[in-house]
């Protein structure tokens, strides 16, 4: 149970918190000791707020005094990377309740929750440059100690590394690393280092580095990479809050190569990280290397497509290419693809990184988020993944014939596709999609088809929803007898009495219950996503203390029903459904509708 830890912000595992002590501190952190001379290297930067209770090998340690100016790491037998986890346990420490902010020294191998603010990784420094023992070490701590406590990483940051560090899940490093590099005449940068007798000028504006080269020192350069240091936690602070932690790390991590293997192997534990990545956010997601297709974002997109979506049009398929601006039907290109196919057929974007696209979905994060590179050209990598949605979409989803849309770069895409089911598509473009002789030929194609209603792709765009945000076959469970209202994107959906059930909301293209929609949800057979809340009425938002139990599915950006002895409230989920559980601080949703209860 923490007291001094609160959460604010998430993305990934990375979070924005704050310690709350008398002069709060905002995570990821620079933190030093308080008790160490002001002449420090880190003097003026770090936040002076731990405190070192010592080690106590000789006797046992007892209770350390403590203030809420401070965090106090309590007593503790360190030991160094490498030492076998029958001497840790044997060895470990009886950590004491105190009233005070208060950090626990754990190893990857014996961590416990031992009820502290916050956790110390000790022989953290022999992880460094190892990817494998470092993710793993990780999520074996932050999956053990409490959400809403903060893990302190000492002796491992740098500018080059505090991004991935912090994208892994650390809230508090310090410059011990930085300021021995400087002492040995290392000049350290966000990409990489330079030894300082190659330097011939300072490529830096630092206060250490406005001076002449020649006086220019080891002491100077270890301020320096203090500096510099601290200038790198500010920018991952600011990417945190704009929730584009990754595209930062995806470009800033190539400078080192433990980094990279870092964040694909990281990327290789989705079930760590999906839980903590929302499931919705207005960020735009920058696809600019081939590690971006296995985002958590766009391999959840992926799976619900071909998992949860069904397709409800009776007409053919018709696949096209993306197009640069989002949503796609607002681009030119797309208006002429529905110029010539005219609610004739169903119409699916093919696109890397994202994979296929239904038209109903073009509205659904991460559909309308991201921005690509575009050369004409597909890797092997992005070839393989599309092909592979296609083929898993094709299996789930039946349709009278298949036409391929797309221009000449698409075509692997589609010719491994009908090797692989066995199956043959139309191409219509001849030279290029919006050509007009290619055009004609899509038109033609679909000349002797039907068109379908207004009502028809209202209804199944609604329903295409729910499928994707709630589970398979929700869309029928939930919309049984269904009207729709408004136009797109606002599309209101109501029940056959008139009463107002959901709303599509346009930055995101999912549902937003209304309290009668929320109330048929939970009476319905649609997977519902629901937290049990203490006796009281919630207004504004639903505070972690407030949580009895909550799912476990739960995601950041989730819609959840509340319920509890005094009220029944819909809203939005801050936390995950193991955070709402577990934690002791922190806004856990944000609600929009309430009915308090007699």
């Amino acid at each position: 149970m923490t007291d001094y830890f609160e959460v604010h912000e998430r993305d990934g595992a990375a979070r924005l918190a704050e310690v709350r002590l008398d002069s709060p501190v905002t995570t990821p952190a620079l933190v030093t000791d308080a008790d160490r001379a002001d002449g420090a290297p880190e003097a003026g930067v770090a936040r002076p707020v731990l405190s070192d209770a010592g080690t106590g090998w000789t006797t046992e340690p007892g209770v350390p005094e403590g203030d809420e100016s401070r965090l106090t790491v309590l007593p503790a037998r360190g030991f160094p990377a490498g030492t076998p986890e029958d001497v840790q346990d044997a060895f470990a420490p009886e950590y004491p309740t105190v009233e005070f902010p208060s950090a626990a020294v754990v190893s990857a191998g014996t961590v416990a929750d031992h009820g502290t603010d916050a956790y110390v990784l000790s022989g953290a420094q022999g992880l460094v440059g190892h990817a494998r023992a470092f993710v793993d070490a990780m999520i074996r701590v932050r999956e053990t100690i409490p959400p809403d406590a903060g893990l302190y990483l000492p002796g491992v940051a740098t500018p080059a590394n505090v991004a991935t560090v912090a994208y892994a899940g650390v809230d508090l490093v310090d410059a011990d690393r930085a300021v021995v590099r400087g002492t040995q005449g290392r000049y350290l940068a966000v990409d990489g280092h330079q030894f300082l007798e190659d330097l011939d000028e300072l490529p830096c504006a630092c206060p250490a580095c406005q001076q002449p080269r020649e006086e220019f020192g080891r002491e100077e350069c270890a301020r320096h990479n203090v500096n510099a240091l601290a200038a790198a936690l500010k920018t991952v602070r600011r990417r945190i809050r704009d929730g584009r932690l990754r595209d930062y790390v995806e470009g800033q991590a190539r400078h080192e190569q433990w980094l990279t293997a870092t964040f694909r192997r990281l990327d290789q534990q989705y079930g760590y990280l999906e839980e903590r990545t929302p499931i919705l956010r207005q960020a735009e997601i920058t696809a600019a290397t081939e590690d971006t297709i296995r985002r958590v974002e766009i391999q959840r997109f992926a799976e619900r497509v071909t998992s949860r979506y069904r397709n409800r049009f009776d007409n053919p398929l018709v696949l096209v290419p993306c197009s640069a601006r989002k949503p796609y039907t607002d681009s030119q290109s797309h208006g002429r693809y529905h110029d010539a196919i005219r609610w004739r057929a169903h119409k699916v974007s093919m696109t890397s990184p994202i994979g296929c696209v239904p038209q109903e979905l073009e509205l659904t994060y991460p559909a309308q988020h991201y921005d690509s590179v575009v050369t004409g050209r597909w890797s092997a990598n992005e070839t393989e993944f599309v092909a592979s949605v296609l083929e898993q979409y094709l299996e789930r989803n039946d349709y009278p014939r298949v036409v391929a849309h797309v221009p000449e770069d698409y075509r692997p895409v589609c010719e491994r596709v009908e090797e692989r089911l066995g199956t043959e598509f139309t191409y219509t473009v001849k030279d290029h999609p919006t050509t007009t002789d290619s055009l004609g030929n899509l038109a033609g194609e679909l000349s002797g088809e039907l068109k379908y209603g207004k009502r028809e792709r209202q209804h199944n765009t609604v329903r295409a929803i729910a499928d994707y945000q709630f589970g398979e076959r929700a869309g029928d469970a939930l919309f049984d007898d269904l009207t729709v209202r408004g136009s797109q994107p606002g599309l209101q959906a109501h029940d056959g009495d008139g009463e107002q059930l959901a709303v599509v909301v346009r930055p995101y293209g999912t549902l937003a219950f209304t309290l009668a929609g929320a109330r048929h949800w939970v009476e319905s057979d649609a997977p519902t996503t629901r937290v049990e809340i203490d006796d009281f009425v919630p207004h504004g938002s639903v505070l972690a203390p407030g949580i009895v139990d909550a799912d476990e599915s739960i995601r950041v950006g989730d819609e959840v029903v509340f319920e509890g002895p005094s009220a029944f409230a819909v809203g939005r989920a801050e936390m995950t459904g193991p955070e709402m559980a577990d934690s002791t601080r922190g806004i856990a949703a944000q609600v929009r509708h309430v009915d308090e209860r007699d």
